[in-house]
C-alpha cells in the first residue's frame, strides 16, 4: 500500500512540473513582442531613429512613434513630455534609452 502512495505521489509531482514547463513555456512566448531591439546600453537618437526604432522602445507604439518624428528636431530628449508628445510615465520607461544629438 505504501508504495502505491508513493508512486502516485511521484507521478502527481512529474505531471506538476510537466504543467510548469509548458507555463513558463506560455509565458515566454506571450511576453516576447517581436519587436527589433537596440543592442544593451546603444541609446536611440530620437532625432534620427526609424520609426520602426522608436516603436521598439518600451510603451512606445507606432502613434507615439509617429509623433516623435513629426516633431524633429528636439533639443533636449525631456522636450516630449514638456511638449506633450508623450506622457511622463512612458517617458521614465523610455529616458535612460534616448538622446536627443544635434545636428552639425
Amino acid at each position: 500500500m505504501r508504495k502505491l502512495w508513493i508512486g502516485r505521489i511521484l507521478v502527481l509531482l512529474f505531471a506538476l512540473s510537466l504543467l510548469n514547463g509548458v507555463a513558463l513555456a506560455q509565458t515566454k512566448s506571450t511576453t516576447d513582442t517581436g519587436k527589433p531591439s537596440a543592442a544593451k546600453g546603444d541609446l536611440v537618437d530620437i532625432n534620427t531613429a526609424t520609426k520602426e526604432q522608436l516603436d521598439a522602445l518600451p510603451g512606445i507604439g507606432e502613434a507615439y512613434a509617429q509623433k516623435i518624428v513629426d516633431g524633429r528636431p528636439h533639443t533636449r530628449k525631456d522636450e516630449l513630455v514638456k511638449k506633450k508628445v508623450i506622457p511622463q510615465a512612458t517617458y521614465a520607461k523610455i529616458k535612460d534609452k534616448i538622446i536627443a544629438k544635434q545636428a552639425k
